[in-house]
């Protein structure tokens, strides 16, 4: 008589090859020991969705392929049927040469993986492929007639990080989804920029997940129009503020506050202290400890952390933020024959006193200088930013905080909240065109478009194409995801993108009885939730242990063949999610999961 086990294992034999079964997928789970708070990073490890390789560099196991794989599919279905994009796969490597072309090479060379070849050739693996795909337009297309142009590509990106962290959110070889387009005026190319900002909502709309546009600053990549999208955390990196009162979302790089005319006492100034990359200038930011509003009469209290360093950088590019504290490295700037130091900058914020700004005009004088620290030399070009910008606008150095008022409607209050960046779409016009010379030849103006005319009505006009790049981060979705969604029992999936959208969960004595179950499923459906993935569990597993690895691994939907299935050939569903957990009939079980995963 065959023992239990072999048996089971023979009905398990049986089983159609065609139906999905975790015994032949590979997962890792397990084996790593959980920490006192478990970030959602550590649940893809522990869940055995991928594995740390490197330093930030991530291999993707099996489970997250498929996660992976769903983002991607999902992204490309957009790109081409919402803009009918073609996709293209550029190489990974470029050339310093092209960089340099475009001006970009030294701006953020310490970011990037650079080599020589064997006959001493300059490259880099590519961050971003601007260049590239310029490049490849340019020889490629000469006339008007060829625009508009959409290339989009989905591949690995590389970029040495300083500080890897947070796994899939900020590692030094990562996925994108790119999308390149390529226009031949400015009225057109913002039709086109408005057209992608509409397909990047539908596909956050199709994750379910509440994505934030925010207009945000261009930064090294050019131009002067982009928005940002972010998903709301507490454990992302950037700010984004947005009101109450109207559709004002902007990151907080070049946000702004409406004026509130605020008092501080001449005894309620502390100074933040900052240097320069090249240790040649030392900034001073006097800004107010304490202050009152007018009209309320609220007390209002501010502290170095308070400090808005983009508003700094505006004014001091070279402005090294990583530096917290300057008093030390700029008395070593002033010592010694290779003395740095050059410069003092004072900035001013606008609730200061103006006879506090006015008593430091002119003069090199450090009050409020750590008596520890030398001063360093009195010998300083000395430059002073008032309170008030080149614009006539209050110098506002302190950080918005929830609650300030909206610079955009009359009586919005806004809101300050942490968020992941999922990803980002630029205007460029021809930031890339113009130096990597991809122009185009237009028709004379008085000729037709479909037969242009270089006679007497006039000659053909050469531009520069106008040009968008717009990238999503598709390792980013994942880990942004993941950490958006986790809770103390796993991870949460969206249907969209879930490694699968509904595990049967079963004693391994119910194997045939899954197996129905699986079909019923199937059937019933009739094709209508074409994102149903179904999955059967039949590892050689307690149920107990099934029903926990479940939910680490996130699976939307679980259907249990338990107790009750023996009992009354009922099976219980459960949506950690939504917090449901019930027990129904064979017949309703279908359309159970349908109406779940249409949440979901």
């Amino acid at each position: 008589m065959l023992s239990s086990t072999v048996a089971s294992r023979s009905v398990k034999i049986m089983l159609p090859r065609s139906i999905p079964r975790l015994s032949k997928v590979w997962i890792p789970s397990g084996g790593f020991a959980v920490p006192g708070i478990e970030d959602a990073h550590s649940k893809l490890v522990r869940a055995g969705f991928l594995r740390q390789s490197h330093a930030g560099i991530f291999h993707m196991l099996p489970l997250g392929k498929r996660v992976q794989d769903k983002v991607e599919r999902l992204v490309a279905k957009h790109m081409e049927e919402s803009l009918a994009a073609s996709r293209v796969s550029l190489s990974s490597i470029s050339s310093e040469a092209l960089w340099e072309r475009s001006g970009r090479l030294q701006n953020i060379a310490p970011e990037l993986f650079r080599f020589p070849d064997r006959k001493g050739g300059a490259y880099l693996l590519s961050p971003t492929h601007e260049e590239e795909i310029t490049n490849l337009v340019a020889q490629t297309v000469r006339s008007y007639k060829d625009l508009p142009l959409r290339l989009y590509q989905i591949t690995r990106k590389f970029r040495d990080e300083l500080r890897p962290r947070h796994g899939l959110l900020r590692g030094r070889e990562f996925t994108m989804k790119d999308l390149y387009t390529f226009d031949t005026d400015l009225t057109s190319a913002l039709d086109t920029y408005e057209k992608v900002r509409a397909a990047y909502s539908r596909i956050f709309n199709d994750m379910k997940l509440p994505v934030l546009a925010a207009k945000a600053s261009s930064g090294d990549m050019g131009g002067d129009l982009s928005h940002e999208y972010h998903l709301p955390s507490p454990f992302g990196e950037d700010s984004v503020i947005t009101c109450e009162s109207c559709d004002y979302t902007i990151n907080e790089e070049i946000a702004t506050t409406k004026t509130v005319h605020e008092i501080c006492q001449p005894d309620h100034v502390g100074v933040w202290r900052a240097i320069t990359k090249d240790r040649s200038t030392l900034v001073n930011v006097w800004y107010p400890t304490r202050t009152i509003r007018m009209g309320t009469g609220q007390v209002r209290q501010y502290t170095n952390s308070d400090i808005n360093i983009y508003a700094i950088k505006h004014l001091v590019p070279d402005l090294d933020a990583a530096v917290s504290d300057a008093t030390e490295l700029w008395a070593a700037a002033t010592e010694g024959p290779d003395a740095t130091a050059k410069r003092l900058v004072n900035l001013f914020d606008s609730r200061l006193p103006p006879s506090f700004s006015d008593s430091l005009e002119g003069t090199a004088s450090l009050p409020m200088w750590p008596q520890t620290v030398k001063t360093g030399a009195s010998t300083l070009d000395v430059q002073c930013h008032g309170s008030s910008t080149s614009g006539g606008q209050p110098s506002n150095f302190i950080r918005i905080r929830t609650g300030d008022n909206c610079p955009q409607c009359s009586s919005g209050i806004l809101n300050v909240q942490k968020a992941m960046e999922l990803g980002h779409t630029f205007h460029l016009g021809t930031r890339y065109s113009h130096p990597l010379s991809a122009k185009i030849s237009l028709p004379p103006p008085n000729s037709s478009e479909a037969k242009p005319s270089t006679g007497d009505s006039g000659t053909s006009k050469i531009v520069s194409m106008q040009m968008g790049c717009h990238g999503i981060g598709i390792s980013r979705v994942i880990g942004a995801v993941a950490e958006h969604l986790a809770d103390d029992k796993g991870l949460n999936w969206p249907v969209a993108i879930a490694p699968y959208t509904c595990i049967v969960v079963f004693a391994e004595d119910n194997y045939d009885d899954a197996v129905e179950v699986y079909k019923r499923i199937l059937s019933d459906s009739g094709g209508q939730d074409e994102r149903l993935d179904i999955v059967l569990d039949d590892r050689h597993k307690s149920l107990p242990w099934k029903l926990k690895d479940a939910d680490l691994i996130g699976a939307p939907v679980i259907v249990v063949l338990g107790r009750e299935w023996r009992m009354t050939r009922r099976v219980e569903v459960q949506c950690r999610r939504l917090n449901i957990k019930d027990i129904i009939d064979m017949d309703t079980l279908p359309s159970l999961i349908a109406a779940l995963h249409s949440r979901l």
